[in-house]
């Protein structure tokens, strides 16, 4: 993924299993949960390509947020709030190649942000 791709869509359900019946259902989506990710099932579409998580529904957040590839959320941060974004979630870390964060554009929109290294041979050439 490059820089501005769409790479992850988190949709906040109340019931995780109504959830993951309703959309694999629906959509014939892939949903099951993966290691060390406990409560936080993923999707996959069928085209492999489309793919996010069903996350329980939390203040703040109710309705699904799409995640950016940035090649820096800490500039990608910086550059949102100087243009009238506000940060709703700081920059955390998902693995030790991979962080998460998130926004609220000037006019209201929830925005992820994604950085971090897919193709682990990528992160054993930076060591």
């Amino acid at each position: 993924m490059a820089h501005g791709d769409i790479t992850h869509i988190d949709i906040p359900v109340g019931d995780l299993g109504k959830a993951q019946e309703f959309y694999s259902d629906l959509f014939g989506w892939n949903i099951a949960e993966i290691p060390g990710y406990e409560g936080y099932p993923m999707w996959q579409a069928p085209n492999r390509i489309s793919g996010g998580g069903l996350a329980p529904r939390e203040d703040g957040f109710t309705q699904p947020r799409s995640y950016v590839e940035v090649d820096s959320i800490d500039d990608t941060l910086a550059k949102a709030e100087a243009n009238g974004a506000t940060v709703t979630l700081p920059k955390s870390p998902i693995s030790d190649t991979s962080w998460f964060a998130a926004f609220t554009d000037p006019d209201g929109n929830h925005i992820g942000l994604y950085e971090g290294v897919t193709d682990t041979s990528e992160a054993d050439a930076e060591d």
